[in-house]
């Protein structure tokens, strides 16, 4: 290909697209060998077919390619060209012969496969139709006639099963879809009574909060006034402690005016 690369860079490409074809070619034949199934057989052999024909789609552009150079070529070029794109025929050549081996052994096998078993079962309803007499004729195309029939319904029968099942398939999930949707509406309510339940919450928790709050006040004044009362009755001359509103003043002790001797 470097050689190639000197004359044309577009002679080079091509070579090299050729190359990789004749490659796909060669494992492509080893692969086909290894192939037992006959219709993997099949679709191989037509990949391989497209590539020969990308192949020889290349080879006439290196042709037409080596056409056009070959005014400003020298002729050992030419020769070498020419001997180039012989060699690119000759093994496309042998690839296409191969290809046409393996078709012919594919088409033999199919041939074995299925042509023989056929000529076999249409001898024997010959030979079966001409030893019946035209009475056993009719009865044979009757019970044929009966039998189908009866496929016919059973077939039928199948059909309205089928039809049936779908149709409660399709009652369920209208239910199931109904039941999802009550679910989902039962679901919301449930929601929303949560949220007004916390916000009941969090109400009554302020009030017993403040309520709590106002008894604790109201206890601290009233141990205060008991303090107030105690100490007043205990020491009822002490001039720092005011009196207790509505509690009366301790009574004064009364002097006697006269005192017996």
């Amino acid at each position: 290909m470097s050689s190639l690369a000197g004359i044309s860079e577009e002679l080079a490409e091509i070579d090299g697209q050729i190359s990789d074809i004749f490659r796909a070619l060669s494992n492509g034949f080893q692969k086909l060998e290894k192939i037992k199934d006959t219709s993997r057989q099949s679709r191989q052999l037509e990949e391989l077919t497209g590539k020969m024909r990308e192949c020889k789609r290349l080879i006439k552009e290196f042709d037409r390619e080596v056409k056009d150079l070959e005014i400003r070529n020298d002729p050992e070029t030419n020769k070498m060209l020419n001997e180039k794109k012989q060699s690119m025929i000759k093994e496309l050549n042998s690839y296409v012969a191969l290809k046409k081996q393996y078709a012919t052994n594919l088409e033999n096998k199919r041939i074995d496969l299925f042509d023989a078993p056929a000529d076999d079962v249409g001898e024997e309803n010959v030979l079966l139709a001409s030893s019946m007499t035209n009475q056993q004729l009719m009865d044979n195309g009757n019970r044929m006639m009966d039998e189908t029939d009866q496929v016919i319904e059973r077939s039928k029968k199948v059909v309205q099963d089928t039809v049936n099942v779908g149709t409660e398939t399709a009652a369920a999930l209208k239910s199931q879809t109904e039941q999802m949707s009550r679910i989902v509406n039962e679901l919301d309510s449930i929601h929303f009574s949560i949220k007004k339940a916390s916000q009941l919450v969090k109400e009554i928790g302020r009030q017993v909060a403040t309520d709590r709050c106002i008894m604790a006040l109201l206890f601290i004044l009233v141990i205060g006034v008991i303090a107030v009362i105690i100490v007043k009755l205990v020491n009822p001359n002490n001039k720092d402690i005011r009196g207790v509103p509505g509690l009366a003043p301790p009574a004064l002790t009364r002097k006697l005016l006269w005192h017996p001797n």
